[in-house]
């Protein structure tokens, strides 16, 4: 018998798969034409591959042992042998038999065909749950020239679950910044793998990185739930933003519950800014989710506390002002207009922002652009804000949260 042409495809890849062709042939590939396959294995051949057409790759894998069983086989016909077996152990899920029959027929394919196989053997390694084989096999693909993305899904898949965060980290970081050189939008799972790396590997730098493009690309309410949620726990994050948090949900919805708008209400009050406070216990009751059930009455009492506030600090506002002007450090200057600019006195807020910018000698001087930011922000100049928050540095939460405030103003142009 003669070999002739016929490709298959099988499991998303290039396989060969044998058929009946002309005058009773069997067709393999191209590699094989003109070679001779004798009658007592082609008769294996030719039911190992009605088996394969069937979808019995396993019976076709055994059948294939009949054709072995002939003597004093040939070149060509332990060719047709292997080129049938990667066909039937592709569909079989066998990438080991898969493996081992390209290792016999590779030197008759050519380099495309062979970039085929290698794809064909990676991709299946995958499925099997072997991502040190699989990741072997994406290596040798693109050693040999390979380019295909599908390819380079299926090489981070498996470094990925193979746990070598340095190699996804490392790929995934220079694809996302080829694509956007570009003038492509990476994928969201391409961000979240390089996200999750980054924090695998406690590459805070990174970890900034894929946060920020993830939520420039993909803003959802979800995720900002999900990278806020988990701020407060990361190292080296001071307690001392737990109202910051809360702005954050505040303002990107995700604020869940009566105990979340009560904890940033009384937080609020307690840093010196019963206006805000009173504010987010509105936005409460107006969301329905304060003044109801048993707790209600405890809600309104709130309300009622911010507003007493308010009123002693209108009372005692001249004074406040007079000690934050004595003081050395511009810091209450700072704090004085937030406050002001929360009550609603855009203009005077920002004036003492800016004096005690201007007055300087700080605490911590990143606290003190992060929170002149803040309110200028709030205040509505939304572009000054963002510049002062690009001088934030800190590395103790205020330039995390700094670079997620600018994401968010951003987001409302």
């Amino acid at each position: 018998m003669k070999l002739k042409t016929l490709a298959g495809a099988a499991v998303g890849a290039a396989a060969l798969m044998l058929g009946m062709g002309p005058q009773g042939q069997i067709g393999f590939s191209q590699a094989y034409a003109q070679e001779t396959v004798r009658p007592e294995v082609g008769k294996h051949l030719k039911d190992a591959a009605a088996l394969i057409k069937a979808g019995k790759h396993k019976e076709a894998l055994a059948k294939l042992r009949d054709a072995e069983a002939v003597g004093g086989r040939t070149p060509a016909e332990n060719n047709a042998i292997e080129g049938t077996r990667f066909s039937a152990a592709m569909g079989a899920n066998d990438p080991d038999s898969m493996a081992r029959a390209f290792e016999v027929i590779k030197g008759r394919l050519g380099a495309p065909q062979q970039l085929q196989y290698m794809e064909a053997i990676a991709g299946t390694y995958l499925r099997a749950n072997n991502a040190p084989k699989a990741l072997e096999w994406a290596n040798k693909y693109f050693a040999a020239g390979g380019a295909s993305a599908t390819m380079k899904t299926v090489q981070q898949q498996a470094q990925f679950k193979s746990g070598d965060m340095t190699a996804v980290l490392k790929d995934t970081l220079a694809e996302v910044q080829a694509e956007e050189k570009a003038g492509k939008v990476p994928s969201q799972d391409k961000l979240n793998l390089l996200l999750y790396a980054a924090q695998k590997k406690n590459d805070g730098a990174t970890e900034a990185l894929a946060t920020e493009k993830l939520l420039n690309y993909y803003p959802r309410k979800e995720l900002w739930a999900q990278i806020l949620g988990g701020l407060p726990q990361k190292k080296g994050f001071s307690p001392r933003f737990g109202l910051d948090v809360y702005r954050l949900k505040l303002v990107t919805g995700n604020m869940k519950t009566a105990d979340d708008y009560m904890e940033m209400a009384q937080l609020a009050a307690q840093a010196g800014f019963p206006a805000e406070g009173k504010t987010v216990v509105e936005q409460g009751l107006a969301a329905n989710i304060l003044g109801q059930g048993a707790e209600g009455a405890r809600h309104k009492r709130l309300l009622d506390l911010m507003v007493k506030k308010i009123a002693e600090g209108k009372a005692g506002y001249a004074e406040a002002e007079k000690a934050a002007n004595d003081s050395k450090s511009g810091d209450e200057l700072i704090k004085l207009g937030l406050a002001q600019v929360f009550a609603g006195d855009k203009a005077g807020g920002l004036k003492l922002v800016d004096a005690g910018i201007a007055k300087g000698n700080f605490k911590r001087a990143d606290d003190a652009r992060y929170y002149q930011g803040l309110a200028l922000f709030t205040a509505g100049d939304s572009a000054k804000a963002q510049q002062a928050w690009r001088g934030v540095k800190g590395t103790d939460g205020s330039g995390e949260l700094a670079r997620l405030w600018t994401i968010h103003a951003r987001s409302k142009k």
